[in-house]
């Protein structure tokens, strides 16, 4: 039993991990999306159930079955988002395949809160982007797959959701595939994009984790079948960036320095260069949640730990000697500008 259990933590832990976001416009189903791969990746406690059930009704919103179950209800954790049904905040939820772990975003699509989307972006390597197929293409879906391109995500699965409310007919699929392949010929990298079209219905169920058998014209992958199969394109530079999260001092004979591997890999005995005090020394151990690996690559939190007691703190940069930056005092960006007043480009900010 013992060695089942541990066969089993161990599958699990050396699954790929994949964070995705679901972004779009307003009401196109992007929670009710996520609920539904957590209800079909049978991810709900029943009681959670139960209680969904007994917070869906009077809604109106009723699944293949006849339930009435509200799936956007499991996303929303602020009063404020129960009561008016809308997302507000950045929802972040955690689930496994046979193939893949996942870390999901699920994303506000109001105009207002466009701020958050971006937050939920820099941090997923793929888009999960929604299109009402009563709708289409809209100003704000157009806005967030904007967003997504300048945060470097390379990687899309576009749904067209709600196909259960145009028939299911093939027609309105491929138009809004026409449309979107149209307009990302506007995005300077939309070269680099690696793209799935998928027609579900997110509240029914078809297509998500089973082919429907009501859209039988459709030949391709379901989501869940799409997001394990997704090669991801990484847009990160090879070079080695480790920003210092928090000084760990466990102990007056320890010093380690934790945080996430932004790009890169290291391993015990790099020569690495410290920003901004420009000192170099050696990685004396890597340090993960229950092990000391020679080496680690980017996405992994670690604690670092250095041959020498050299001042680092909370903030600085860590770099290798082999791929150290070059040091500018102009740049070159893209921003993200939230303000109702324009840019001005002869003010200070």
């Amino acid at each position: 039993m013992d060695n089942s259990i541990t066969q089993l933590t161990e599958n699990y832990t050396k699954k790929d991990m994949l964070r995705f976001i679901t972004c779009g416009s307003v009401d196109d189903g992007k929670s009710t999306l996520i609920g539904r791969l957590l209800f079909e990746n049978n991810l709900l406690y029943d009681d959670q159930i139960v209680a969904l059930e007994n917070v869906s009704k009077g809604r109106g919103v009723k699944d293949n079955s006849g339930k009435e179950i509200d799936y956007s209800l499991l996303l929303d954790g602020l009063q404020a988002e129960i009561e008016q049904g809308i997302t507000i905040d950045v929802a972040y939820r955690y689930f496994s395949t046979s193939k893949r772990s996942y870390i999901a975003a699920d994303t506000p699509g109001h105009e207002q809160y466009t701020r958050n989307m971006a937050t939920g972006a820099s941090t997923a390597d793929l888009a999960i982007l929604l299109l009402d197929a009563t709708k289409g293409l809209l100003k704000q879906t157009k806005r967030h797959l904007y967003i997504t391109s300048l945060m470097g995500i390379n990687n899309f699965i576009v749904v067209v959701n709600k196909m259960d409310l145009v028939d299911y007919q093939e027609t309105y699929f491929e138009k809004y595939k026409n449309e979107y392949l149209d307009y990302i010929k506007n995005i300077d990298s939309h070269d680099q994009f690696s793209i799935t079209f998928i027609p579900i219905s997110a509240l029914r169920g078809d297509n998500v984790s089973a082919c429907s058998k009501k859209m039988v014209w459709y030949k391709g992958k379901t989501l869940i079948e799409a997001l394990d199969s997704t090669e991801i394109k990484q847009s990160r530079s090879n070079c080695f960036r480790f920003l210092v999260k928090y000084v760990n001092r466990s102990n007056s004979n320890f010093r380690g320095y934790c945080g996430i591997i932004a790009s890169g890999s290291v391993k015990v005995g790099d020569k690495i260069l410290l920003f901004p005090s420009k000192r170099i020394t050696t990685v004396k151990s890597i340090i993960s949640y229950d092990k000391y690996p020679n080496d680690s690559t980017a996405g992994n939190c670690i604690c670092l730990c250095t041959e020498d007691d050299v001042d680092i703190s909370r903030g600085d940069l860590i770099t290798k000697i082999s791929d150290a930056p070059t040091l500018h005092d102009h740049i070159e960006s893209n921003l993200i500008w939230m303000d109702e007043n324009e840019l001005s480009q002869n003010k200070e900010y």
